[in-house]
């Protein structure tokens, strides 16, 4: 049976994920799966998991008509848009209040990103998005309707610094000259994979460009609770996070063309519920498009019940945020210690998210300075694999350097550890 022609060219460039779906079906446990694979490559943050659960089994109590009808429509319930309005006006500092009608809901910030796509570029206009980049990006803003990547590189530029915003310029001055349209720029803040956040200065510069140029400035802020503290880096040193809705835009950007994304996967270590957000306080239309794409992206009733109710108890939810910036913390200094003793190269100044920026291929070359530099990254990789430990590999993430992959390290101890102990062998093996 034949497919489409772009079912079939998704269909021959899904070998990644097929490998990807093997792995997580076979994830080590001590006991129950002691021969299975470590994964410190997906961001999953299991820190908080038990805290999670209990609040969500002693308060479940579904209403009948939320849980087994439409609910208010494709976009979310009124009541988990006023619960989020609440919680993100509160910690992302913004300008103005959030209002539950600025607020479209997803299942999951790939839908929501996507959406984006959608709505804001036409088929063949493209998408800045700087080097490295959260891989999954490149599906979500190209693979099914038709818009374009436009990669910026930085070379010696710090990616999330001042001067980062030339070379996204020198980026758009290259497409307008080669005929290609531009639709946004979009960012991670804080930023995956590096774990940095973006000053107040950039993210007003980025949004004076898009301005500039006519641009959608798209916000992925998924990770917006998740920072915590570093004592440890003094350069570059950590920068607080600054949410594009904590900037006013009066003078600097039409307010319709700011978009952030916000979920419960990452800041509540909630990947499964699939509740993702886009959230838009200057663009009306934009918003009330997503009602005619939502029943393809809509989450379950059950979903929306139990972000509804957690988010309402904001005593728990604020002694959770707490809690959980402290564990990030600890998790932090352990996997640092952890690349000092081993003298493996890490990117500094992590003050957010799970994530380690790591140049495995040049600890690999201690030990085998006679392999191959052009195939570093895949060397390694199968070194990994050997070892039964999955990374996710620079390559899908854009770096502009070989041998740099991704440790999660939002993982209780006894699972990080066996993992990192496992890229040791690897390295030297």
């Amino acid at each position: 049976m034949s497919l489409s022609t772009r079912a079939e060219k998704v269909a021959a460039a899904s070998g990644d994920l097929d490998h990807l779906w093997a792995i997580i079906q076979n994830i080590w446990e001590p006991d129950g799966n002691p021969t299975g694979t470590v994964s410190l490559g997906l961001a999953e943050n299991s820190l908080m998991h038990d805290e999670f659960s209990k609040h969500l089994h002693k308060s479940l109590n579904i209403s009948n008509h939320y849980a087994f009808t439409y609910g208010d429509g494709p976009t979310g319930t009124r009541r988990v848009k006023a619960a989020m309005a609440r919680l993100l006006t509160k910690h992302l500092k913004t300008a103005k209040p959030i209002e539950p009608a600025h607020i479209a809901v997803t299942n999951g910030c790939s839908s929501a990103i996507e959406h984006c796509q959608w709505a804001l570029a036409n088929p063949g206009e493209g998408f800045l998005l700087g080097r490295p980049y959260y891989g999954t990006f490149v599906p979500d803003l190209t693979l099914r309707f038709g818009a374009k990547l436009l990669t910026v590189a930085f070379d010696n530029v710090d990616p999330v610094g001042e001067d980062c915003v030339r070379k996204y310029e020198d980026v758009i001055l290259e497409a307008q000259r080669n005929g290609q349209g531009v639709a946004g720029l979009v960012i991670s803040n804080p930023h995956n994979p590096l774990g940095r956040c973006y000053s107040r200065n950039v993210m007003t510069a980025l949004m004076r460009l898009c301005e500039k140029y006519q641009l959608h400035f798209i916000s992925d802020e998924i990770y917006g609770l998740s920072v915590f503290e570093n004592a440890i880096d003094k350069s570059p040193a950590p920068v607080p996070f600054c949410s594009a809705l904590a900037i006013d835009p009066a003078g600097i950007i039409d307010p319709g063309r700011v978009h952030v994304l916000w979920g419960m996967s990452k800041d509540f270590g909630a990947n499964g519920l699939r509740m993702g957000a886009i959230i838009s306080q200057g663009n009306p239309a934009f918003i009330s498009t997503m009602g005619s794409v939502g029943l393809y992206s809509s989450t379950s009733s059950l979903s929306d019940h139990v972000t509804a109710n957690l988010l309402e108890d904001e005593p728990w939810v604020e002694n959770y945020i707490k809690e959980n910036q402290t564990k990030l913390g600890q998790q932090y200094e352990k996997i640092v210690a952890w690349a000092q003793k081993n003298d493996i190269e890490y990117a500094p100044g992590v003050n957010a998210a799970f994530f380690l920026w790591v140049n495995l291929g040049k600890a690999y070359l201690k030990h085998k300075p006679s392999a191959a530099a052009e195939d570093l990254d895949k060397v390694v990789t199968e070194a990994l694999t050997a070892q039964k430990v999955f990374l996710a590999s620079g390559v899908g993430f854009g770096s502009e350097q070989p041998g740099w992959f991704r440790i999660v390290f939002s993982h209780k101890d006894r699972y990080l550890f066996e993992g990192l102990d496992r890229i040791v062998a690897a390295l030297e093996t």
